[in-house]
């Protein structure tokens, strides 16, 4: 049954930025022998990416890892960074798949957006968020802090920028239980709906936004939802009311206390590092960059929206933003007619 009320909440995922830099906990390095295990389960693909699960993509000794990891992400503290895979020495090709592969292990790939683009490719498009169709992953903006809308985000990096992207996260669980003891009256306001800009991409018979709650409780497991940006661009269409002064008063805190050192954790990627975050505990950001001039140089993410089998319950809310809330089979953007694909390149 959901509760609302705004309580502080035990949980593993309840954890603080300035408490993390100094642990290591959440690191990862591949071995050598892990790596040649990526490397023959790459070359041993006989069938379309697409096509390829987790019993396609066979690692018997790295996968009984990253099953670990897998609980790390749903029951622990919601996040980890793999690093080691040499992908400057792979091909465009072979990087793919490598990254699709360990995804299997994770739960199954959902569409990004509306082109169906199972493999999402972060880089800057040159584009501009002032656009309200334009989705900041496309542009080197700061993105600020939020969440995907599926289970598990994972991102691999090709190539970092010449300066700056530096990712950010932080545990929304930690932010939570802040509000809810210095200021439980904003933290109420956060587990009332909020209209939701879909940005463009809308499936069929839905309208151009959605309303959920940022905080959300179901099981005793807090579930936040939160990109603000498509919060405030959803006051674009006529039927969706201002906000009220209570609501942006809330929403200041959750975002201040996000971006403060106590509660904030950044990384910066190196080529063929993997951060794999849970978008129910965690929000995510990444700074502004500067590029190579090199086209080839150009900071490059892959990323996937992944759905494991066994994830947690949602409240009947989120049917809205993830078409369905039954485990392992659902999160991401379906609209009509899109037909799923895994592009090598960003388009």
């Amino acid at each position: 049954m959901t509760t609302l009320s705004p309580e502080v909440l035990d949980s593993p995922a309840a954890w603080r930025g300035r408490e993390m830099v100094a642990q290591d906990v959440w690191e990862y390095r591949l071995t050598e022998a892990e790596v040649a295990e990526v490397d023959a389960a790459v070359a041993a693909i006989d069938r379309p990416l697409i096509e390829v699960d987790r019993e396609a993509f066979p690692l018997p000794t790295l996968g009984p890892k990253l099953a670990g990891l897998r609980r790390e992400l749903l029951d622990g503290r919601g996040f980890f960074l793999l690093r080691g895979l040499p992908v400057r020495r792979m091909s465009r090709e072979e990087a793919v798949a490598a990254f699709w592969g360990i995804g299997a292990h994770f739960g199954s790939a959902r569409s990004q957006n509306a082109k169906g683009h199972l493999m999402g490719h972060v880089k800057d498009m040159g584009l501009h968020s002032s656009d309200p169709n334009v989705r900041v992953y496309q542009t080197r903006e700061r993105q600020l802090f939020h969440t995907d809308s599926v289970d598990i985000v994972a991102l691999m990096c090709l190539q970092p920028a010449r300066s700056g992207g530096l990712s950010s996260i932080v545990s929304s669980v930690a932010v939570h239980n802040e509000m809810a003891q210095s200021r439980p009256d904003l933290a109420a306001e956060l587990y009332e709906p909020f209209f939701v800009d879909r940005r463009g991409e809308v499936p069929e018979g839905m309208k151009p936004w959605f309303t959920l709650p940022v905080f959300n409780r179901v099981d005793g497991e807090l579930t936040t939802i939160y990109t603000r940006r498509y919060i405030e661009s959803a006051r674009r269409f006529e039927e969706v009311p201002a906000l009220t002064p209570k609501q942006v008063e809330a929403l200041d805190l959750f975002d201040s206390l996000c971006n403060s050192d106590e509660f904030r954790l950044d990384m910066a990627f190196e080529a063929g590092d993997m951060q794999f975050l849970c978008n129910h505990v965690i929000l995510h950001d990444r700074t502004a960059f500067e590029d190579w001039p090199e086209p080839e140089r150009r900071r490059h993410l892959l990323r996937l929206w992944l759905c494991p089998p066994e994830g947690r319950r949602l409240p009947e809310a989120f049917a809205a933003r993830y078409g369905s809330i039954r485990a392992g089979d659902r999160g991401g953007i379906v609209v009509k007619d899109a037909v799923p694909v895994v592009p090598l390149e960003a388009a």
